[in-house]
């Protein structure tokens, strides 16, 4: 079942909220509404006073959980952008920090590691676990938990996997929105750069970019389509790749904001200016989006409020569970929007500065 925020929901304070108005990390929120004693006086009033000011509160959900017995959830992760797993994290502790929830947070290296630590938490007395990219595509995780009869809640996933609750947004409709924009900028030759081949994600954002050129009338020119990994490292080579060719594009699109990072760097080591030589998009809109020159234009996909949605519906799965009950797996379908910021522009009229240099 699709299911958008509630007003309540997109308006009330939040532990980032918290934090950014007390000048400390939201780790630390957490701690002091915990009742953590590593926390120094002066800081503990910082929180107390934001949290005050801002009348930040559980809510009646989250409330009513907190007294029963505390629930104790895993979080496996495994992705490669540090940027997308701190607002991960901080929808995590978000909702626990409000609703007596204990949550296990594992790295792992790999589906081996993620399948071994899958199996001892569920052992282990954990009840169940949250699944973000790319392990929420992880088909022989997932048996895992259906063999174990496991919950889990799986974040970000193109294609939710049957028999358990996800949290997403629509990719295809996101990448689709993204490139009509980039087209209706003046832009013909749009460079796009795939995500990781393992996540659904992936192939419906290119699905979304593809069906875009169609629509307006473009036609996909396969050489400017290149595949990354979703990591820094991968774009770098993409991009590289795209801007080499006789006949570069105009603009690239990349499937999360640190390709698209990568792309402005490489531009900028071609002498490129971006946006006028060369407009550059990408998606999630993490804290990079920001602190790169120039600022990214990109889609909000909302990650904090996604790993937010996805605990506390994993915890209404465990609590109807221990009152012997069964729901049925749901699908919550948040919103994206596209930002625009100012990596992108209309194609320049004419030749840029490296061009006329060379001449």
């Amino acid at each position: 079942m699709k299911q958008q925020r509630s007003r309540r929901q997109r308006n009330a304070a939040t532990i980032k909220d918290v934090a950014r108005k007390a000048g400390v990390s939201p780790m630390t929120v957490s701690r002091v509404l915990n009742g953590g004693d590593n926390v120094h006086w002066s800081t503990r009033e910082l929180v107390d006073a934001a949290i005050k000011a801002l009348s930040y509160t559980p809510n009646p959900a989250a409330r009513s959980l907190s007294g029963a017995a505390p629930v104790r959830i895993g979080l496996l992760y495994s992705n490669p952008s540090a940027a997308y797993l701190s607002e991960f994290l901080v929808g995590s502790l978000d909702y626990a920090s409000r609703a007596n929830v204990q949550i296990i947070v594992e790295k792992c290296d790999g589906l081996e590691q993620a399948r071994e630590a899958a199996t001892r938490l569920l052992s282990g007395g954990i009840e169940g676990i949250v699944l973000p990219p790319p392990l929420c595509d992880s088909q022989p995780l997932l048996e895992i938990l259906r063999q174990a009869d496991g919950l889990a809640v799986t974040v970000a996933s193109g294609d939710p996997a049957p028999g358990f609750s996800a949290v997403s947004i629509d990719d295809h409709r996101a990448a689709f929105e993204m490139t009509r924009h980039i087209a209706a900028l003046g832009h013909q030759r749009i460079g796009f750069i795939i995500g990781n081949p393992d996540q659904t994600a992936s192939e419906r954002r290119l699905a979304g970019y593809r069906d875009a050129l169609e629509a307006v009338g473009l036609a996909c020119d396969e050489t400017l389509v290149v595949q990354g990994l979703f990591t820094y490292r991968s774009g770098l080579d993409a991009a590289e790749q795209l801007l080499g060719t006789a006949s570069p594009p105009t603009a690239i699109f990349a499937s999360n904001d640190d390709m698209a990072a990568a792309t402005v760097a490489v531009a900028h080591r071609h002498g490129l200016d971006v946006p006028n030589d060369l407009a550059v998009c990408g998606f999630d809109d993490t804290a990079l989006a920001t602190t790169i020159w120039p600022e990214l234009t990109t889609i909000h996909q909302p990650i904090t409020d996604m790993a937010l949605a996805a605990v506390e519906l994993l915890v209404k799965e465990i609590h109807s569970r221990r009152d012997g009950h069964r729901e049925p797996p749901r699908h919550l379908q948040l919103d994206f929007t596209l930002v625009r910021r100012q990596s992108d522009a209309a194609p320049r009229r004419r030749p840029h500065a490296k061009a006329l240099r060379s001449a």
